[in-house]
């Protein structure tokens, strides 16, 4: 599919090349650490419980501290969040090296830096998607979205491709490395941005909650966000820490290995490029593409832990991935589109909890369940839950709409281009 031209006019703003070119090198840099340390975790433990356990401790930092990082984003400067946060993670990603340098390490390092990295993703995450908003001028904010997906898909491409080829010459250690160095690409893109062409976001007033439980209370007033959470919350428990089942398919029913592991991960990158280039290809993201995309990866999930082979697997890892892309992007416009400007960091730090509960609760649940069911087995049945997740939301956005068409929920929101927010750089951190 060939990307229409229209979607490459954020190009031409100076800020938005080097911020794209940033994130190409950052997410690919993301994606390999988090191979190496899923299949790190695994070698040493030899439990698919274990990476869930890595996940909740990324995880849990978000879920505690992320509504006060989304208020801090609307009251702070960006940039100076955004460069402090990469010199943070640049510290730890390194940090990771050193330890497995000399063979492998204690678990309970691992886990802490894990921890680390959960905790600075939380506190500055919402300012990263912030300061993204300001490379380029609010009309051209829906084309920078777009594409910022379709980068970020390459990258993760790059980084998971790049995994695969490293893990077996390195071993995890270097992946680490590479995720270490991706950083210096995000601060030299930053110091190097001309000041005067950024579009600065309003700040928020300041109040004696720093604005968390208006920022909950707007949420609570709002069925159709709501619901939007809920399904959000399921599929990226159930459904999008793929990252566990494929550790354990490879070391379990395929025998694959390490390598298998790096191919698995390699198409599922594929996958979601071919997920961002359908996002970028739509002028909007109806609530009916969101359902259809949550069936689609739902569907294929079950039927995934049917093949019986790594070339079967592997073949259903596109259509999951695609649908998982355009899913998550859905889903982050749909809520921001339809939120007042001033509560975009909250809106996005909600969107960051919501991820983060899901992988604190999906990723142990499915470690647990693949050491205990069998991977199969966990596909299968997590699959079955998702389908029916999605039709359980698909009525209540009928519903809420007072129509029969889910379709026509949110679509009477007309959004303003300024209230789309591109998505940050390197702020997934947990897989």
């Amino acid at each position: 599919m060939a990307l229409p031209v229209a979607v490459l006019r954020s190009l031409r703003h100076r800020n938005y090349r080097l911020w794209a070119v940033a994130d190409f090198v950052s997410v690919s840099g993301t994606w390999a650490q988090v191979l190496g340390v899923n299949w790190l975790i695994l070698t040493v433990t030899g439990s698919a419980a274990s990476v869930g356990i890595s996940l909740v401790l990324q995880a849990l930092p978000t879920l505690l501290l992320g509504l006060w990082g989304g208020s801090l984003a609307d009251r702070l400067p960006s940039r100076p969040v955004v460069l402090a946060a990469q010199v943070a993670q640049a510290a730890l990603a390194a940090s990771l090296a050193l330890i497995t340098m000399g063979g492998l390490p204690p678990m309970a390092a691992v886990y802490g830096i894990m921890a680390a990295s959960g905790l600075v993703g939380a506190i500055t995450g919402p300012a990263l998607g912030r300061f993204g908003a300001e490379v380029v001028p609010p009309e051209d904010l829906p084309n920078a979205m777009a594409l910022g997906s379709v980068i970020s898909s390459a990258a993760r491409i790059l980084g998971m491709s790049l995994a695969g080829a490293l893990l077996p010459l390195t071993g995890t250690t270097g992946l680490f490395v590479v995720n270490a160095v991706s950083f210096l690409a995000v601060i030299a893109a930053v110091l190097r941005m001309r000041r005067g062409e950024l579009h600065v976001l309003a700040r928020a007033g300041r109040s004696t909650d720093l604005g968390v439980r208006e920022g909950v209370r707007y949420v609570m007033r709002t069925p159709w966000l709501l619901v939007l959470l809920a399904l959000a919350f399921v599929l990226g428990g159930l459904g999008r820490n793929y990252q566990v089942t494929m550790a354990a398919m490879s070391a379990g029913p395929l025998g694959s290995g390490a390598s298998g592991y790096g191919l698995l991960s390699t198409v599922f990158a594929v996958g979601t490029v071919l997920g961002g280039v359908a996002v970028a290809s739509r002028n909007r993201l109806s609530v009916r593409l969101l359902l259809g995309a949550a069936m689609l990866a739902s569907v294929t999930q079950m039927a995934s832990g049917l093949m019986p082979g790594l070339t079967s697997f592997a073949a259903l890892m596109l259509p999951i991935a695609a649908g998982a892309v355009v899913l998550d992007t859905a889903v982050a416009a749909r809520a921001q589109l339809g939120s007042p400007d001033h509560m975009r960091g909250r809106v996005i730090a909600v969107l960051g909890v919501v991820s983060a509960a899901s992988g604190a609760v999906g990723g142990p649940l499915l470690g647990l369940m693949s050491d205990t069911l069998g991977p199969r087995t966990t596909l299968q049945l997590a699959g079955l839950a998702t389908v029916m997740a999605t039709v359980l939301a698909a009525a209540a956005f009928a519903r809420l709409a007072g129509v029969r068409s889910a379709a026509a929920v949110l679509e009477r929101l007309r959004p303003r281009p300024a209230e789309i927010v591109l998505p940050e750089v390197a702020a997934s951190r947990v897989s």
